[in-house]
């Protein structure tokens, strides 16, 4: 009685009292979902003065009529309950061994596999955006929710909602939420637990924990609506007078708008001391190009990313084999655990071990993630060291070229600290993070090339006497 179409008609005909109506099915089967609705839809109908045909049967206001349409509206309800039942059992069976059943979310389509039938495979490019924000999140790059939703929305090949053409928050946390992007399958309500897929994964599941840790944790974010293309710099540069970040406004003028950055602090001396926009974006801007370290560096700190690589994937073997040692100590503890629970006689201690169980999986699969995230592929190097050269060569040159979170992604990985402006006399010296600081510092030092005599002191010469040989 809640289908649309059905409730649409009902409301026609309570509208429409006083006239004669006659309301038609193809097929009985057709006119209720169960019995229960079947018989409150005839009273129903009766109420509002409507006569029922049907194509293939006859309905017949006697004790033996009601009693036929009874049992085959039964009937129908029983056909429908098992095919649901049929249905669920082969889904079901579908996600215990790892395949995604239901709509396929974003950022994948479902495609015919020779080998494994109906299966997700990624929706490009609308995947590698859904990667690029689900990263984001993880590593810090966007702080909040918010931050994501408008990443999404600056993309346009990003589906989105509305006129407006914007990203709704609820559909941003169910992309956060959804374990299918680490490449896993779940199905709680049918008693399937997180299991690994066999479709191919967005992000890598110890970045979904990392994501499921910031949800859950009380992580406010920095970003507010008005941080925009406008004012790049607003809540990263501070005041020196109190240390509070700087906002920014839009003033009016005689005939146009002129953007400001101020400070609104009670009690701060400058506060509400408009600055223009220009002064504190050109200044900043001569802060990142001083960023810039001598071409000479390079070859020496590629030297250096090249050793710190060796260590790393040494450690990054160790770490493997640590790893398949922690994961066969859990696969011990789980096989005791269900040991326990074949012995176990109370109920409540049944669904204890099941819990402790279901957690000791999930431990194994974050692990099992961990050892195959462990050690890089080869040639992963030439990747990380083009990307971190032209960071480390230019800062600059990335701000001035990409969009706003582009620019304050640049902003954090650059600045160990916000910039400190003062009115008087302009920025402070900016704190800089460990890579700039080493190449500064190395750049800085009075160093010179050993001599080929070495570092020895020079001794004089003393008389000696010669042989006439």
């Amino acid at each position: 009685m809640q289908r649309p179409g059905m409730r649409a008609m009902l409301a026609y005909l309570d509208a429409q009292k006083g006239r004669q109506h006659t309301v038609i099915f193809d097929d009985l089967k057709r006119f209720a979902r169960d019995t229960e609705f079947h018989i409150k839809l005839r009273r129903e109908f009766a109420e509002l003065g409507a006569s029922i045909e049907c194509l293939n049967f006859n309905f017949e206001d006697t004790p033996e009529g009601r009693f036929i349409e009874t049992i085959i509206a039964a009937q129908g309800q029983l056909e429908r309950e098992q095919n649901k039942r049929q249905v669920v059992q082969k889904m079901r069976a579908r996600v215990e061994k790892g395949y995604y059943v239901f709509h396929p979310p974003i950022g994948y389509r479902y495609a015919k596999d020779r080998m494994h039938g109906k299966l997700l495979v990624r929706d490009e490019p609308i995947a590698s955006i859904l990667a690029e924000a689900l990263e984001g999140f993880a590593s810090g790059r966007f702080g909040s929710q918010v931050e994501v939703k408008r990443f999404l929305e600056s993309k346009p090949d990003f589906p989105k909602s509305g006129k407006t053409s914007y990203v709704h928050p609820s559909k941003v946390k169910d992309i956060l939420q959804r374990p299918v992007y680490a490449g896993y399958v779940e199905a709680p309500d049918w008693g399937v637990s997180l299991r690994k897929g066999h479709h191919e994964p967005l992000i890598c599941f110890s970045t979904f924990e990392r994501v499921q840790a910031v949800l859950s944790g009380k992580v406010y974010a920095p970003a507010r609506k008005d941080i925009s293309e406008d004012f790049p710099l607003r809540g990263f540069v501070c005041c020196d007078d109190c240390g509070e970040p700087l906002t920014s406004c839009w003033s009016k003028g005689r005939n146009k708008h002129y953007p400001y950055y101020l400070c609104d602090t009670p009690k701060c001396p400058s506060k509400r001391k408009s600055i223009p926009r220009a002064k504190i974006e050109s200044g900043a801007a001569e802060v990142l190009r001083s960023l810039q370290p001598a071409k000479q560096m390079f070859a020496m700190a590629q030297a250096m990313f090249a050793d710190a690589w060796k260590i790393r994937l040494k450690q990054a073997h160790t770490a493997k084999d640590t790893l398949a040692t922690q994961i066969k100590d859990i696969d011990e503890q789980i096989e005791v655990l269900l040991d326990r629970v074949v012995d176990a006689s109370g109920e409540s201690l049944v669904r204890a071990y099941e819990a402790k169980i279901e957690k000791l999986e999930k431990q194994k699969l974050l692990l099992a993630d961990q050892a195959a995230q462990a050690v890089p592929p080869k040639g992963r190097f030439d990747d990380f060291i083009e990307h971190t050269l032209a960071f480390l060569a230019s800062p600059w040159n990335i701000y001035e070229n990409g969009g706003i979170a582009l620019r304050r992604t640049v902003l954090k990985l650059a600045f160990a600290e916000p910039l400190s402006y003062n009115r008087e006399s302009g920025y402070r010296t900016a704190k800089t993070t460990f890579p700039f600081k080493v190449l500064a510092g190395i750049s800085t030092q009075k160093c010179e090339m050993v001599e080929p005599r070495g570092i020895e002191p020079r001794t004089s010469c003393m008389p000696c006497k010669r042989s006439p040989i």
